[in-house]
């Protein structure tokens, strides 16, 4: 089993409902361990759009890299997810945002996630779910690559954190 860090997020429809089943569905192949506390974030990028919740998911996972990513988009679809414009509106998004602390750079997915240490929104409930987690590029914790971010203002919390149904 391969330790992974996935980062979700919506902002369309019920964002709420569907981090919850985006959590279910992977629950198929990712034993959850932890969830962090779900955040409300202006989106980053292409701004005129609604605001996203985000969360992380800690995880064990027996699933090859590859394989996961390829069942992260399987759900994606599943729930409706329709690519259009990068970094525009989504019912989901899940990315691989760490696997097995590993320095992946495969055609279409590279580990730790490219870009996650200019998110707020992925550092924060970082944070919260594994406040130890060091960078395998870049060498300090989520902790650290928050204080070099300048706007703290664009993430709130969220009052509801989804949970997994037990089987």
């Amino acid at each position: 089993m391969f330790p992974i860090l996935l980062g979700l997020g919506s902002n369309l429809g019920d964002r709420f409902e569907n981090l919850t089943a985006a959590i279910e569905a992977l629950a198929s192949e990712v034993s959850v361990q932890t969830i962090s506390p779900t955040y409300e974030t202006q989106p980053l990028y292409v701004t005129e759009q609604p605001e996203f919740l985000n969360l992380l998911m800690r995880g064990t996972t027996a699933l090859s890299p590859t394989k996961l990513l390829a069942l992260i988009k399987t759900i994606e679809a599943k729930l409706g997810r329709k690519r259009s414009i990068r970094f525009g509106p989504r019912t989901i998004d899940i990315d691989i945002i760490d696997y097995d602390s590993l320095n992946l750079d495969l055609t279409n997915l590279t580990t730790p996630h490219p870009r996650m240490h200019e998110r707020l929104f992925v550092l924060k409930p970082l944070v919260d779910i594994a406040p130890n987690w060091i960078h395998p590029r870049i060498g300090q914790t989520a902790q650290h690559l928050i204080e070099k971010i300048p706007d703290l203002d664009i993430v709130k919390q969220y009052n509801h954190t989804p949970s997994i149904k037990s089987t």
